[in-house]
C-alpha cells in the first residue's frame, strides 16, 4: 500500500486547517429576515419561531440596532398589514406597513442594506400570492400589482427588491417598471427557484400568510423536480434578475449547486423557518449543541455553492464567526 499520500498531514493543527480550508464564509454574506406588523409599540414574540420577534414600524429600529451591532449588513423585510382585501392593495400603499418601516429604517440606519420581499400573500384576504380568477391565481393580472408593489418599496427607501410570488414573467415586469421610473440602479434578487415546501409552516404563522383554501403548488415548484430549477433560473436571468435565490436551503443543496454552477450571477439560499425551528426544538430538548448544528447547517449551504445566506440565525452566526466556530 502506497503511504506517500497522507491527507491527514493537512489536518495537523488549527492554523494549517484554516489555511487550506476550501469553503470560507464571513458576515458580509448574511441577510436577516425581519417581520413588521401594523400598529404601534409592538415588540412581540413569534410562537412558531422561538427567539424571533415582530415589530411595528415605530419599534423596528430597536431590532435593527441589534442587527447592525452584530455586523449583519442586510435585512429582508416582510409586512403584516392590519387589513387585507382580495387584491392585496396594502402591498403597494405608500403608507403601508413596509413602506413606513423602510422610511424609519433608512433614516436611522443609512448604512444598513434594505431588501423587501415582494409578494401578495400577506396582503390578500385569501392568502394566495396573486390576483384570483375564481380559485386560480391569474398570472398576468398579478404582474401589474407586483410591479406597483416593488416600485412603492423602492420609492420608500428599499435598496433591493426580492419577488417571491413565482409568477411567470414577474422579474421582467418589475425590471421594466423600475427602469421606466428611472430606477435602473435597483437590483432584483429573484426567488428564482422556490419549491412548494412543507418547511414553510412556521413562516406562515409568523407572517399570517397561510392560504384560505387550496395550496400553492400551482405556482411554486414541485419538490420532485431538479432540472426545472435551471429552466426557472434561466428565465429570470433573461428577464433581468441580478441575483438568484434557491428556497428552501437544506433539502435542496443539490439545486443550490446546480444553480450556482450554471449561472454567473450571485446565488442566495434561504434557510427557511422550518429548518430554523427544527434546530431550535432539538436544542430545547437537549438533543444537540445548537451552535454546532446551526453552524454546520449553514456551512453546508455555503459548501453547496451559495454566496449569500438568508437565515433567522444571521445574528448568532455573525457572533459565532467572531468566535471562530464558523468561518
Amino acid at each position: 500500500m502506497d503511504m506517500t499520500k497522507r491527507p491527514r498531514r493537512l489536518r495537523g493543527n488549527p492554523a494549517l486547517r484554516g489555511m487550506v480550508r476550501e469553503t470560507r464564509v464571513d458576515k458580509s454574506s448574511l441577510i436577516y429576515p425581519v417581520f413588521v406588523r401594523e400598529g404601534s409599540g409592538v415588540v412581540e414574540e413569534i410562537p412558531s419561531l422561538y427567539g424571533q420577534l415582530r415589530y411595528s414600524p415605530d419599534t423596528l429600529c430597536q431590532g435593527l440596532e441589534e442587527v447592525v451591532k452584530a455586523g449583519v449588513p442586510a435585512v429582508l423585510l416582510f409586512g403584516l398589514p392590519a387589513e387585507k382585501d382580495a387584491c392585496g392593495s396594502g402591498a403597494w400603499d405608500e403608507n403601508g406597513v413596509v413602506q413606513r418601516a423602510l422610511r424609519q429604517a433608512r433614516a436611522a440606519f443609512p448604512e444598513l442594506y434594505l431588501i423587501t420581499d415582494v409578494c401578495l400573500c400577506e396582503y390578500t384576504s385569501h392568502g394566495h400570492c396573486g390576483i384570483l380568477d375564481g380559485e386560480t391565481v391569474d398570472n398576468d393580472k398579478t404582474l401589474e400589482v407586483l410591479s406597483r408593489t416593488a416600485l412603492s418599496h423602492v420609492e420608500a427607501g428599499a435598496d433591493m427588491v426580492a419577488p417571491s410570488d413565482m409568477m411567470d414573467g414577474r422579474v421582467g415586469a418589475i425590471r421594466r417598471a423600475l427602469d421606466g421610473a428611472g430606477r435602473s440602479d435597483v437590483p432584483i434578487l429573484s426567488y428564482a427557484v422556490k419549491y412548494a415546501s412543507a418547511f414553510y409552516g412556521p413562516f406562515r404563522e409568523a407572517a399570517d400568510s397561510a392560504p384560505a383554501f387550496g395550496d400553492r403548488r400551482g405556482y411554486q415548484m414541485d419538490p420532485h423536480n431538479r432540472r426545472e430549477a435551471i429552466k426557472e433560473a434561466a428565465l429570470d436571468v433573461e428577464e433581468g434578475a441580478d441575483l438568484l435565490m434557491v428556497k428552501p436551503a437544506l433539502s435542496y443543496l443539490d439545486v443550490i449547486r446546480d444553480v450556482s454552477q450554471a449561472f454567473p450571477l450571485p446565488c442566495a439560499a434561504y434557510s427557511v423557518s422550518g429548518e430554523y425551528a427544527m434546530i431550535k426544538a432539538a436544542a430545547a430538548a437537549g438533543l444537540i449543541d445548537e451552535a454546532a448544528v446551526a453552524c454546520e447547517a449553514a456551512l453546508s449551504v455555503y459548501r453547496a455553492g451559495a454566496d449569500i445566506l438568508i437565515t433567522y440565525y444571521a445574528k448568532e452566526l455573525a457572533r459565532w464567526m467572531d468566535e471562530g466556530r464558523i468561518g
